[in-house]
């Protein structure tokens, strides 16, 4: 069996008397797209903060190339190839498109983060930031604020800021929340652009299930912080025990 990019083995955090996630270990394998589903209170976004480093475990392991990062924080993780995006946005809302992707790529190349540095200061590192840009497709705002973007494209630019730290792995916590129907098919878009690429790995909490079986190679279903299952989408569909679990026999949103 091929080295899994990245892996839990037995991974359990408690909070007071009340575990949040229970002995789970599940594989990632390169350049798949996972997605990671379950009910509210599951331990969906939990998983992701031990994956990412937020959360230290109680007990067991993250493994990275087989190395053993547990101990390891956000910062760390991120500067070896594990990046994370969040529920709610998190961008510099008062400078621009541009300069919120160019400061990503100052953090990669440790470039020092002078916020009142004129951008024509770091040419190479502007081709490079308008180059994500059009990656995600917001070339034509790069010079507005990120304020002024309406929410999907402010996903568009998260992502596009954790594109500029060059990450392996990609962690996708609920990347359309928040968004108005007409915006989803950008984002969804702009995901299996990536995906197709087969340079990044992506793990991807998301609520709409239709939007998870078109983009997945492989399903994790959590319930109460236990993996119930770990296969691939058809197999995951019309699992008995996952139907009745999350999907109530037909609902289309777990």
């Amino acid at each position: 069996m091929a080295e899994a990019v990245l892996e839990t083995r037995n991974l359990t955090i408690r909070f007071g008397g009340n575990t949040a996630i229970d002995n789970v270990s599940l594989r990632v394998e390169p350049y798949t797209l996972k997605s990671i589903i379950g009910p509210n209170g599951a331990g969906k976004t939990t998983l992701f903060n031990l994956l990412s480093g937020q959360y230290r475990p109680s007990s067991g392991r993250v493994l990275f190339h087989g190395r053993d990062v547990t101990p390891l924080g956000p910062a760390d993780r991120a500067r070896i190839g594990i990046g994370r995006s969040f529920q709610l946005t998190n961008l510099f809302p008062s400078l621009t498109v541009l300069e919120n992707v160019r400061l990503a790529l100052q953090a990669r190349e440790r470039v020092g983060l002078v916020f009142w540095r004129r951008c024509d200061a770091y040419p190479e590192l502007e081709e490079r930031a308008y180059g994500i840009l059009q990656e995600v497709s917001l070339e034509h705002r790069w010079a507005d604020t990120a304020e002024a973007l309406p929410h999907g494209q402010q996903r568009q630019l998260e992502i596009a800021i954790l594109l500029g730290l060059d990450p392996e792995v990609l962690l996708l916590d609920e990347p359309t929340a928040g968004m108005s129907m007409e915006e989803v098919p950008a984002v969804l878009d702009l995901i299996r652009r990536i995906k197709a690429t087969r340079t990044r790995t992506i793990l991807l909490v998301e609520h709409k299930f239709d939007m998870i079986m078109a983009l997945s190679d492989s399903i994790a279903v959590l319930k109460d912080g236990r993996l119930l299952c770990d296969d691939a989408p058809e197999a995951v569909s019309c699992n008995p025990e996952v139907l009745e679990a999350y999907l109530g026999g037909g609902v289309r949103d777990v």
